[in-house]
């Protein structure tokens, strides 16, 4: 793909300084451009690369005044961050903007899309799905029966979407991602063998969800596992079955949530974190990286360590925990000193 400065400066509506023909292909940091390259100014640390820079055009403030000479084309725009923010998505946009049906697929004769289909070789419709309007998956995605996909979902290759799964609207689903796979319920029986107990609900993504790669998202026994509105997943994290995700909840990677725990809204939970099953979790909730959390949660609590306790009662006893040894080292030597000293009036009386 190949934009002109005047091409960028009209998406952007701004102001153009240098040559408008000038085409870049890529995008680039600005220490690191190249010719053919897109970047942005906007913090004034990094104003003596905008001198150096070999990048083709470059986007900054309009309060920007070169006091050296430039060797790259300038579009001026009210907030430089922000106008290379919309660039990148447009420029995704436009990479994304896949259509049509590879070869080869397999397609039920009962599922059924929408325009601005595109569908990747090896992939697989199962009977009796729906898809929406500019759905995008990519190759080796399969996707079970009765599955009902929304507009603007995207699905990247290798996703497996098992069935009865829901999916809505602006929905990113990235490769390796599994959605829909049965829980872990098992019941023991009289010899102590443990025997399945099947997993006969299913996963619903409401609008704005993105799942981050090889993440693991299972079907409830009954009902539903739910991710609401607006929920974000990084990668490798599982949830188990029945739970329940408050809408705008962000959970960095390699988190797993135990069965029917129930997350509220907003809240903020960082990579390795582990939730055990059959809690609730309030809203606002921040829960730092690699803590355990073994009980009901209050909102607007703020978690650290395992088991997790209150983040300033945490960092309290932190200070105390690591100096433990010389602690001990001090009980050791009054030990020694007043057992001698002990020793010493015994022997004198």
């Amino acid at each position: 793909m190949v934009f002109t400065a005047g091409q960028i400066a009209g998406i952007l509506e701004g102001e153009l300084e240098g040559n408008p023909e000038i085409a870049v292909h890529r995008l680039a940091k600005i220490e690191e451009g190249e010719k053919g390259s897109l970047t942005f100014l906007a913090n004034p640390k990094y104003t003596s690369h905008i001198y150096t820079t070999k990048a083709s055009i470059t986007i900054v403030n309009k309060d920007f005044v070169p006091e050296q000479k430039l060797d790259t084309t300038l579009i001026k725009v009210n907030d430089a961050y922000e106008a290379f923010s919309k660039v990148l998505e447009f420029y995704n946009q436009v990479k994304n903007n896949k259509t049509g049906i590879e070869e080869p697929v397999y397609i039920s004769d009962s599922a059924t899309y929408g325009e601005g289909f595109y569908l990747g070789a090896f992939s697989y419709l199962g009977s009796n799905i729906t898809i929406g309007d500019n759905v995008k998956i990519y190759p080796n995605v399969y996707i079970g029966d009765n599955v009902k996909i929304a507009d603007n979902v995207t699905i990247f290759a290798g996703a497996k979407v098992y069935s009865e799964s829901i999916i809505g609207k602006n929905c990113v689903i990235n490769s390796g991602v599994i959605i829909g796979a049965d829980g872990f319920g098992f019941s023991p029986n009289k010899d102590g063998e443990f025997q399945k107990v099947p997993q006969t609900g299913n996963v619903i993504l409401e609008d704005n969800v993105d799942v981050g790669a090889g993440t693991t998202i299972d079907r409830a026994t009954l009902g539903s596992t739910i991710l609401r509105r607006g929920v974000k997943l990084d990668n490798q994290i599982q949830i188990a079955h029945n739970v329940e995700i408050g809408e705008h909840t962000v959970i960095a990677a390699q988190t797993g949530i135990a069965g029917s725990t129930k997350i509220g809204k907003h809240c903020m939970i960082g990579g390795q974190v582990g939730i055990v099953g059959h809690i609730t979790i309030g809203d606002n909730v921040k829960i730092q990286a690699q803590s355990g959390i073994g009980r009901n949660v209050q909102n607007n609590e703020t978690l650290q360590g395992s088991p997790a306790l209150n983040y300033g009662d945490y960092n309290k006893s932190y200070v105390y925990f690591k100096n433990l040894p010389k602690f001990s080292n001090r009980i050791d030597e009054l030990e020694k000193k007043y057992s001698e000293q002990y020793k010493n009036e015994t022997e004198n009386h």
